[in-house]
This record gives structure tokens, C-alpha cells and sequence, in this order.
């Protein structure tokens, strides 16, 4: 939890050590951590240059080291942490303006890229080659995803094994990330693939499948797409166009959305997930949450605050429901549900 303002897994073992303490000394320290002495006094000493412990008296208060001995008091010294909320503000804010920093560095970076004259193509598409090319610029798009993937899924996996795609869902999902896949029905053939697929969905992961898709798909945030090619490359590697914002992404997303829509939502089952038939063309559980706070008259925006989800999930909600419904409106969609008894 700590490492990430910029400390090492020892002084957060020690400070967590620390926190339900009103004081500890450097014995009871290394008791509790199972650091070595000399471990615990370096990480005394770095807590205590960054202010995040004192040492104390058997009073309470806080006392000046013994000189030539730093933060490492000797046996009887004690130590207690300095308040977080005011001991580890400076360090938030030194990690936000640092990611700031990068986040403008990436931005000029980008820039400078897509306008050089060097790459006059690279703007819009790369080629990549090679399996390991391949899987490193796919783990880029979905590590690097901050709002939303959208995936086809197609076949078996070339250039990156299916437990590699199942971490980087797991990673994605555990961000936030709102992520929608469509797949054919020969994907999902197998006990493994479905039961993965089951926890997945289970996860937050939003599956739909069709009898057959056009192409492999991988979209980031809708800035950039991968898409893998179908001829090898020059020593009969698989190969792969990266497609950054242009009308041929613009493209590839349009597709995306028209292939959803026509697909079959799939639900999760005790040994894998099921697709939904026309005869059970019913609202899922999410989507009579997003009806009923619309039908009180609750804006979308705060009926995603209240059901912790985004706008656009709730937008998506809406407009299967319309679908279901058969409505052109909103209004329509209230008459459809009170009279299908939705509600």
C-alpha cells in the first residue's frame, strides 16, 4: 500500500507495525517484523528523516536522538509514528505532481511522434511482427486502458496464450475498467474457456456472443486499436496493425457497437455461462436498477453516482431497454414496462 508514495516493502512493514502502537521499541520491531537490528535501525533512521517517526521518551513526548546515534536511540528508545494525515500529505502530493510530470511528458511526446516527418504512417498505423512484439503491444492496450476495452474474440489465441489475456482482464477489471467482448460461439468451446469466461463475468466483464465476427479486435479507450493480421510476416511469424485515432479507428468502433447489439448476452451458469434466448428478452437485474431511477425522474448522471457505475453503463442500460421494448422514447419505454410489469 505504501510502496506506491515511495516506500520499500521494509519501512512499510515497519510502519504498519507502528500504526496500532502508541510507541514501540526497535527489539519489539524486530519481533513483530522479523527484520534483522541492523534492518530496523536503517529503516528507523530513513522514517525518521522523512518525518514520518519520532523518537519519544517513556513520558510520551517527543526527545532529540542521542547524539552520533541518528533515529536509532539505542535499546530503551521508543518510537511512535508521525500523524499520516500530516507525515504522508507531502508524500502524496511529490507522487501526484511526478504523474503529472509524466502524464505532460507522454502527452509532448505523442506530438512529437505523430507530427515528425520520420513516421508520416505512424500516426495512424503500425505494423508489428513477431509473436513477442505482438503480445507486448496487446498487454500494452489493455494494461494501458483507463475508461474501456472492447474486445472480439475470435478463435483460438495466436501470439498470446489465454492465460496471459486472463491476467490482463483481471487487471483491467480490478481498475475499473468497463470491459465488453463479443465472441463467437466456437471460442467458448472447451470446460476451461467457460468456466474462465464464467469468472470473468462474474468479475464485471460484459459478454455477448454471435455465430461469427469479421476479425480479432482489441480497442483501448478509443484511441488506439490492435487488430491481428491474417498473413505472416517475413519468417512466418504472426503479425498484427496497431490503429491509432483516425477515421479507421472511428471505424473499427462503430463495428464493434453494431456487432453488440446483435449479439446474445451471456449469463454465468454453475459449470460455465449460457447464452440468453429470444424467450428470455427480460431486463437483467442492473438494468431494472437504472429503470426505476429513471422513471422516478433521477438524471443519468446521478443514477450512476448512486448505483457505482459510469455513464456510460448506465446509457448502455437505457438503450437495451429501449431495445427490449421496442421504444423510441423514453416515455414509451415507462409504458412498455408498466404494461410488461417490468416493475
Amino acid at each position: 500500500m505504501l510502496q506506491a508514495l515511495g516506500l520499500g516493502s521494509a519501512e512499510e512493514a515497519v510502519y504498519t507495525a507502528l500504526l496500532p502502537r502508541s510507541s514501540a521499541s526497535a527489539q519489539e520491531l524486530v519481533r513483530q517484523t522479523g527484520l534483522e537490528r541492523a534492518e530496523i535501525a536503517r529503516v528507523l533512521l530513513d522514517l525518521a528523516a522523512r518525518g514520518l517517526v519520532a523518537v519519544v521518551s517513556e513520558a510520551g513526548g517527543e526527545v532529540s536522538a542521542p547524539a552520533g546515534q541518528g533515529a536509532d536511540g539505542g535499546p530503551a528508545a521508543r518510537y511512535r509514528l508521525t500523524p499520516p494525515s500530516v507525515a504522508l500529505a507531502p508524500l502524496l502530493v511529490e507522487q501526484r505532481n511526478a504523474l503529472q510530470r509524466a502524464e505532460n511528458a507522454f502527452s509532448v511526446l505523442t506530438e512529437q511522434y505523430r507530427s515528425t516527418a520520420a513516421h508520416p504512417a505512424g500516426s495512424v498505423v503500425e505494423v508489428v511482427v513477431g509473436v513477442e512484439q505482438v503480445a507486448h503491444r496487446f498487454h500494452q492496450l489493455e494494461l494501458g486502458a483507463q475508461r474501456e476495452l472492447l474486445v472480439f474474440l475470435v478463435g483460438s489465441p495466436m501470439a498470446v496464450p489465454r492465460e496471459d489475456t486472463d491476467m490482463a482482464e483481471s487487471s483491467a477489471l480490478d481498475r475499473g475498467v468497463e470491459f465488453r467482448v463479443v465472441a463467437t460461439k466456437d471460442y467458448l468451446d472447451g470446460h476451461e474457456v467457460a468456466a474462465d469466461m464464467r469468472a470473468a463475468i462474474t468479475a464485471g466483464l460484459e459478454l455477448r456472443l454471435v455465430d461469427d465476427l469479421p476479425l480479432k479486435m482489441v480497442v483501448s479507450d478509443r484511441e488506439r486499436a490492435m487488430v491481428p493480421l491474417e498473413m505472416a510476416g517475413p519468417c512466418g511469424e504472426p503479425s498484427a496493425i496497431v490503429v491509432h485515432r483516425s477515421g479507421l479507428l472511428t471505424a473499427l468502433v462503430h463495428l464493434f457497437e453494431k456487432e453488440w447489439d446483435r449479439a446474445r448476452p451471456l449469463y454465468p451458469t454453475a459449470s460455465g455461462v449460457r447464452a440468453q434466448t429470444a424467450a428470455e428478452q427480460w431486463p437483467t437485474e442492473g438494468e431494472l436498477e437504472v429503470l426505476s431511477l429513471l422513471l422516478a425522474g433521477i438524471s443519468d448522471r446521478r443514477a450512476a453516482s448512486q448505483l457505482g457505475v459510469s455513464i456510460r453503463t448506465v446509457e448502455r442500460r437505457t438503450r437495451r431497454l429501449m431495445d427490449l421494448a421496442g421504444a423510441d422514447s423514453r416515455l414509451q419505454l415507462g409504458w412498455h414496462a408498466a404494461r410488461a410489469g417490468w416493475l
